[in-house]
Protein backbone atom coordinates (compact mmCIF):
# COMPACT_ATOMS: atom_id res chain seq x y z
CA UNK A 1 0.00 0.00 0.00
CA UNK A 2 2.99 2.39 0.92
CA UNK A 3 4.19 1.74 -2.41
CA UNK A 4 1.43 2.42 -4.31
CA UNK A 5 0.77 5.52 -2.70
CA UNK A 6 3.96 6.74 -3.25
CA UNK A 7 4.10 6.02 -6.96
CA UNK A 8 0.90 7.78 -6.85
CA UNK A 9 2.54 11.01 -5.16
CA UNK A 10 5.60 11.11 -7.71
CA UNK A 11 3.42 10.75 -10.65
CA UNK A 12 1.10 13.11 -9.67
CA UNK A 13 3.93 15.62 -9.06
CA UNK A 14 5.83 14.80 -12.45
CA UNK A 15 2.63 15.34 -14.10
CA UNK A 16 2.29 18.88 -12.48
CA UNK A 17 -1.44 18.08 -11.37
CA UNK A 18 -1.43 20.20 -8.02
CA UNK A 19 0.30 23.00 -9.72
CA UNK A 20 -1.84 23.53 -11.72
CA UNK A 21 -4.99 23.38 -9.21
CA UNK A 22 -3.46 25.72 -6.97
CA UNK A 23 -2.95 27.98 -9.70
CA UNK A 24 -6.93 27.90 -10.62
CA UNK A 25 -7.54 28.60 -6.55
CA UNK A 26 -7.79 31.94 -7.52
CA UNK A 27 -7.69 34.44 -10.45
CA UNK A 28 -4.48 35.49 -11.38
CA UNK A 29 -4.53 38.80 -13.44
CA UNK A 30 -2.47 38.96 -17.05
CA UNK A 31 -0.04 41.25 -15.71
CA UNK A 32 1.20 38.80 -12.85
CA UNK A 33 1.09 35.59 -15.08
CA UNK A 34 3.85 37.87 -17.17
CA UNK A 35 5.52 38.78 -14.48
CA UNK A 36 5.76 35.35 -12.78
CA UNK A 37 6.72 34.00 -16.28
CA UNK A 38 9.32 36.52 -16.61
CA UNK A 39 10.49 35.61 -13.25
CA UNK A 40 10.79 31.94 -13.40
CA UNK A 41 12.72 32.91 -17.56
CA UNK A 42 15.06 34.93 -15.40
CA UNK A 43 15.62 32.53 -12.92
CA UNK A 44 16.32 29.89 -15.64
CA UNK A 45 18.80 31.89 -17.54
CA UNK A 46 20.74 32.48 -14.46
CA UNK A 47 20.73 28.65 -14.24
CA UNK A 48 21.98 28.14 -17.70
CA UNK A 49 24.16 31.25 -17.54
CA UNK A 50 26.16 30.03 -14.17
CA UNK A 51 26.67 26.23 -15.25
CA UNK A 52 27.38 26.95 -19.04
CA UNK A 53 30.89 26.80 -18.28
CA UNK A 54 30.98 23.84 -16.58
Amino acid sequence: MDRALRRLKKKVDREGTLKVVRNHRHFEKPSEKRRRKEKAARFSAMLTARYADL
